[in-house]
């Protein structure tokens, strides 16, 4: 198989995402991720640009690392600067990084409008500053800052600028979109024809943005034509549209392209290591999201769901758990038996047709009157359950009451009563919340925890409100979603009602029977 390099740069290009801020610390557990998952280069940031990066790059001193090397990123030296009086550059080469990405301008519009230097001058100042990091022992890539539009207006120009830094020392060329605004036959086109120039003398990479959305295939077609080093960011993060996802690059490449990338133990960590990163960086993962997402090998028309049955490859590209995924079939009023037999089998229950024909006609009632268990799986399952007649209810309900206490100038307060029968013993209890589902959380909690210790792992990641019906105003049907986890499990429950108070007690008690359920194998 032919060899390819991972280039991670989510920590520095990836950090353009608006509303995507790292600690220290955290940065160092995205490292240790990509690491584990057999990313070769991982881009760390400029080492002193802020008091965040000195301590960051401190912490990647003494940390252990199984496949990636650091690298460290900076810029050509200064117009009218020395190379050895530029400050930046002098950090660079003293820091414990062995990698030093380079970035320098190639096209005409920047050295006119931003740097505003001759030609010559672009040159001398990219050759001089990867000259200056190699003779500190430094290797070298060098980033080609809007390679493809340069090279559209000026292909000699654009072809110095990679000579004057091979020529200089560096081991690779990476050719920028950085606008990402070329399409992939011009990519492939300019690429090919790098690779023909600079192959015998220097790697070539690749480095795309995706604003005209064509990232990772500008990638794909710039690997077809000779491209050995790919750089991306984990889950496509970066500025405007963001860069070339990683999570979508290396299983096309791995799986499809034929080239030997990472082994196939890291290959099926790639699902959980793109989640985690997500969770990491407080980022709400990409249900539709390639290869990765939850929706990326989900199936919702009956007809898919029947054939998927039979043969997965019929609607699958992939076997998912190559990728660390796996299969499902969305619960929907589009639903056929094949989905409500695959629910039921993942749940360790066998039906007959009289069982799930019932199952099938009550979600299509439950979705008509709003119900969407697409969005609420765990809800499904209960419901599953509960019409086939094997599920177990935590507690018999009776009623609950809330009042809510509104003060001027004073924060609200809530104070709910419930009352329930918990194995025929009648339970009263009351709480206080700063809401009204939040005092009808903590009274559930209290009457169940001491028979359900682990109650107290749960807890409420998201909360969604939503009018089903418009135009109806206040007296409209509401529908209410809750995302809980419990640490190991992630799970999304629904309520639907004219009162928001019932929609969400309704997902809230979903919510804990889902969790506290005992867990039980599949069958067949």
């Amino acid at each position: 198989m032919k060899q390819l390099k991972l280039y991670d740069t989510t920590l520095r290009d990836g950090l353009g995402t608006p509303g995507l801020s790292l600690s220290v610390r955290e940065k160092v557990e995205v490292v240790r991720a990509l690491d584990r998952l057999g990313v070769h280069m991982i881009e760390a940031g400029f080492p002193s640009s802020n008091p965040k990066e000195v301590e960051f790059f401190e912490l990647l001193d003494g940390l252990e690392l199984e496949n990636a090397t650091i690298c460290a990123f900076g810029m050509t030296r200064r117009s009218g600067v020395a190379v050895e009086d530029d400050h930046a550059l002098g950090t660079l080469v003293h820091c414990s990084a062995p990698i030093i990405t380079l970035v320098g301008k190639t096209w005409g519009l920047h050295l006119e409008k931003v740097t505003r230097v001759s030609r010559e001058e672009n040159l001398a100042m990219i050759s001089d500053s990867v000259s200056f990091c190699r003779a500190n022992g430094k290797r070298v890539v060098y980033d080609a800052e809007h390679f493809f539009d340069a090279y559209a207006e000026d292909r000699g120009y654009a072809l110095d600028c990679l000579q004057s830094a091979i020529e200089a020392g560096a081991e690779n060329v990476t050719l920028c979109d950085t606008n990402g605004s070329s399409l992939p036959h011009f990519i492939e086109e300019a690429t090919r024809h790098v690779v023909d120039t600079v192959a015998d003398h220097a790697g070539v990479g690749i480095h795309t943005h995706n604003d005209a959305g064509c990232a990772v295939a500008n990638s794909l077609v710039a690997v077809e034509a000779g491209a050995s080093l790919v750089q991306g960011t984990l889950n496509g993060y970066g500025e405007r549209c963001g860069n070339a996802d990683l999570s979508s690059i290396l299983p096309s490449l791995q799986l499809k392209m034929g080239y030997a990338v990472v082994s196939d133990e890291q290959l099926a960590d790639l699902s959980r290591t793109s989640h985690y990163v997500d969770e990491v960086c407080n980022m709400t993962p990409d249900p539709s999201q390639a290869y990765v997402g939850w929706h990326a090998f989900t199936h919702k028309a009956g007809m898919h769901s029947a054939a998927v049955e039979t043969d997965p490859r019929t609607f699958e590209h992939i076997d998912p758990t190559l990728v660390g995924n796996r299969g499902s079939s969305a619960p929907s009023e589009l639903s056929g038996r094949g989905t409500i037999r695959n629910h039921a089998r993942r749940l360790g229950l066998v039906l007959d047709d009289n069982v799930i024909a019932k199952v099938l006609e009550e979600l299509k009632l439950r979705e008509h009157r709003g119900y969407h268990y697409e969005a609420a799986p765990a809800s499904f399952d209960l419901l599953l359950k509960r019409t086939a007649g094997v599920h177990k209810p935590l507690f018999e309900f009776e009623s609950f009451r809330v009042i809510t206490l509104l003060r001027e100038n004073k924060p609200s307060e809530a104070e709910a009563t419930l009352r329930l029968y918990l194995e025929e013993t009648r339970e009263v209890e009351w709480a206080f919340g700063n809401g009204p589902v939040n005092a009808l959380d903590q009274a559930l909690r209290r009457v169940l925890s001491p028979k359900y210790p682990q109650i107290k792992n749960i807890e409420l990641m998201d909360y969604k409100v939503r009018i089903v019906e418009m135009g109806h105003g206040t007296d409209a049907i509401i529908r209410v979603l809750l995302d809980c986890s419990d640490n190991e499990r992630e799970w999304s429950t629904i309520g639907v009602s004219t009162n928001v108070i019932e929609a969400s007690w309704e997902a809230l008690v979903d919510s804990f029977e889902y969790a506290l359920a005992p867990v039980t194998e599949p069958v067949g």
